[in-house]
């Protein structure tokens, strides 16, 4: 049975924020779709709702904190990101629910995003390998937060100094959802997604995983994505839409 084929992403927009959990998130896959799009000139900022703290066994989280901020910093400036916040939320042991869509509705009305970016939140990678619960909790919390962020009667304690309802949410994508009906060529920013995951050096090497290839692995999954969407390499994207009708 053939794959089924991918529609391109609708790329008609200039901000986008990316919310993700973890740092290194992005970059299990994504990381090169941002590259490409900050080449085309649209603005990117990351929201990253921990700091991975609890990431490296071999590390206390006072000292994994530090780390993985500075590598996830890194890692963005590689695929033209250079503003990069940090909820402080605790790792490992994220819940959904109303003060996870407070914190990442805040961001949305700072930020003004058209498009909001999250990681698979589904409950397995499309297999039987399961996703991580902070993953599933940030993930379903960022698309809440699209429509939160619009309501100036959810959260209204936010609304202060300035601040004002963010209702023009285009979408939310979820990358590499199993779910998956759209996607990006990432033909041309491959490289650059692999040097912003070899930025998380620490982090791989602390996962203990021997001859590991950042290059190699990413590369499993671009390519078959790529041949859906009839490219060399291609990120996938769940896309939600927030307007009625579309």
């Amino acid at each position: 049975m053939e794959p089924t084929p991918l529609e391109p992403v609708d790329e008609s927009w200039q901000r986008a924020l990316v919310v993700v959990a973890h740092p290194d998130d992005v970059e299990f896959g994504a990381a090169a779709a941002i590259a490409r799009w900050t080449d085309q000139g649209k603005a990117v900022v990351y929201c990253m709702v921990t700091s991975g703290e609890a990431g490296i066994d071999g590390l206390a989280p006072d000292e994994c904190r530090e780390i993985r901020v500075a590598e996830q910093v890194a890692s963005a400036k590689i695929v033209g990101v250079e503003e990069v916040e940090f909820l402080g939320l605790p790792d490992g042991v994220l819940e959904y629910g109303v003060p996870l869509r407070q914190a990442i509705t805040a961001v949305v009305r700072k930020h003004r995003p058209e498009i909001i970016i999250t990681n698979n939140f589904r409950e397995t990678w499309g297999g039987s390998m399961p996703n991580q619960p902070d993953h599933m909790a940030v993930g379903r919390a960022a698309l809440n937060s699209a429509g939160d962020a619009g309501n100036r009667w959810v959260f209204p304690e936010q609304l202060v100094d300035g601040l004002e309802p963010w209702g023009d949410v285009k979408q939310v994508w979820a990358a590499g959802s199993p779910d998956s009906r759209h996607g990006v060529d990432t033909t041309g920013t491959f490289d650059r997604g692999v040097e912003s995951l070899q930025a998380h050096r620490a982090y791989i090497d602390g996962l203990g995983w021997e001859n590991f290839d950042p290059a190699e692995m990413l590369e499993g999954m671009s390519r078959p994505t790529g041949s859906r969407l009839g490219v060399t390499h291609a990120a996938p994207f769940e896309v939600f839409s927030m307007t009625w009708g579309e």
